[in-house]
């Protein structure tokens, strides 16, 4: 049951990787959700560069001791999302296209993309 769920999310991802790209101006701002960590990096896909990346295993992240405990939650992915945000506009990325991963827009992904909204960035 296990890998036919992860198969068919490894599915709905390629099939969204079809039409969604990155570039210079608008890169791609990709997310990864594993049952104990979020993932979040900023790629321009034109070069195959990463721009920006945040996660619950950052060491900024684990420094900060406002989460103790399970970082796969909702309050983590929404410190994600305000973290990718912030080291994007460092990086002078304003406008972003959203690569969901083949994962439902919903709980832990869509905190994380409200986040990075409310932080500045755009898509």
């Amino acid at each position: 049951m296990n890998n036919d769920k992860i198969f068919l999310r490894e599915r709905r991802h390629a099939r969204v990787r079809k039409k969604v790209s990155g570039t210079e101006e608008r890169p791609r701002l990709t997310v990864y959700k594993s049952l104990n960590h979020m993932y979040a990096q900023v790629i321009n896909d034109v070069v195959g560069q990463t721009i920006a990346s945040a996660s619950t295993i950052d060491k900024e992240f684990r420094l900060s001791g406002e989460l103790k405990g399970h970082k796969g939650n909702v309050n983590a992915a929404k410190k994600v999302g305000e973290m990718i945000a912030r080291k994007s506009k460092e990086k002078g990325v304003g406008k972003v296209v959203f690569d969901k991963g083949g994962f439902k827009y919903h709980g832990r992904i869509k905190a994380l993309a409200d986040a990075a909204r409310e932080a500045g960035l755009e898509f």
